[in-house]
């Protein structure tokens, strides 16, 4: 039977007289205990420095609306702030309702009121004015940089505990949030996922990456370990301009509900599309009624562009596209048409 051997048989047997490393002098103050910059490894390192860049450009929101009663306290959020002259980025699930209003708490003991200028429910986004003018904003980063596993840092006021860091990592990328405003529903795309945990009132919070920039807007939290945001992307930076410009954002819609279809063979022979959306249903009035289009259409082709998914058909409908001619192709009950459509714009201002 082969017999084990501890590692310390391996070792040569220390002769008497011979130096040993218990002879050996240790060099002035070897064992005194590590200064703080020792103490820090590079993991907490990056954290600590993020929330110190960063915590000075996030608000704590608490917000109120209008009722009966008079203007009450409806919650706690958070805000990042944009500007030095007052402009906050936050979710616009947050700000929802009856004129709501309220006041920015900063972490060094400010408190300003602050008005909405802005929200757009279909991207959960809204842009809120502090009456101040030497705040500090803070950096935006671009989420389409990111990468699973890179480290993150959330700073928010969960549970009104203002100013509170967690951190962790980009569980995943390329998530969907559907989001709804009145009949209007959209995909979020690119959303961020992230176990650096997230509670209630850290929505509207940053998500930073470990230079200190924010690359997501934090939104939801869909269990344990499992927070979502809202990422910043040159798309959302078009969204954060129109929002601070005309306090709105203007989309074209068609009005129709639909899914992903794979086309019939003689039509992908045909077109050499493979997909597109299948209409399940048509809103009454809209664009797409007014065109022409019927439950059952698999469109392909918008002007060109290739419409695989619905998510695909939304990202056409800008605001560029309201009251202008586009080609639809699309496949019929096997035959291949061709219609246009004038593209609406989607009213969201009253929700």
């Amino acid at each position: 039977m082969p017999r084990l051997r501890l590692i310390e048989d391996s070792a040569p047997a220390h002769e008497p007289g011979s130096p040993s490393a218990f002879d050996v002098p240790l060099a002035d103050g070897a064992l005194d205990a590590p200064d703080d910059e020792q103490a820090l490894d590079a993991y907490s390192r990056a954290v600590s420095g993020v929330a110190e860049q960063l915590a000075v450009s996030v608000a704590s929101l608490r917000v109120q609306r209008q009722t009966r009663r008079g203007r009450v306290q409806s919650g706690a959020s958070s805000g990042v702030v944009l500007t030095h002259d007052g402009f906050i980025l936050t979710s616009a699930h947050v700000v929802a309702g009856n004129a709501a209003t309220g006041s920015a708490r900063f972490t060094d003991g400010r408190e300003l009121r602050f008005t909405v200028e802005g929200r757009d429910p279909l991207s959960d986004l809204a842009v809120v004015r502090a009456d101040g003018t030497d705040l500090i904003p803070a950096r935006l980063g671009d989420a389409e940089e990111l990468r699973v596993g890179q480290l993150v840092v959330a700073i928010g006021n969960p549970n009104g505990f203002e100013g509170s860091v967690t951190a962790g990592v980009v569980s995943a990328l390329g998530r969907a949030l559907p989001t709804r405003a009145g009949r209007g529903v959209r995909v979020i795309d690119n959303v961020i996922q992230t176990d650096a945990a997230l509670n209630p009132g850290n929505s509207g919070g940053a998500l930073a990456d470990g230079r200190g920039r924010v690359v997501g807007v934090n939104t939801a939290v869909a269990g344990i370990g499992l927070g979502l945001a809202v990422p910043v992307s040159a798309t959302t930076q078009r969204i954060i301009a129109a929002l601070i410009a005309e306090g709105r954002v203007r989309r074209a819609y068609v009005g129709i509900a639909g899914g992903p279809r794979p086309l019939p063979p003689r039509a992908r022979a045909e077109t050499g599309a493979e997909r597109g959306v299948e209409v399940v249903e048509v809103i009454d009035g809209s664009p797409a009624a007014l065109a022409g289009l019927h439950v059952g259409d698999v469109i392909f082709e918008l002007d060109g562009t290739a419409t695989e998914s619905a998510a695909d058909l939304q990202r056409l409908m800008v605001a560029e596209r309201i009251g202008r001619d586009a080609t639809a192709k699309l496949v019929r009950e096997g035959s291949v048409l061709e219609l246009t459509v004038v593209p609406a714009e989607l009213d969201t201002g009253r929700l």
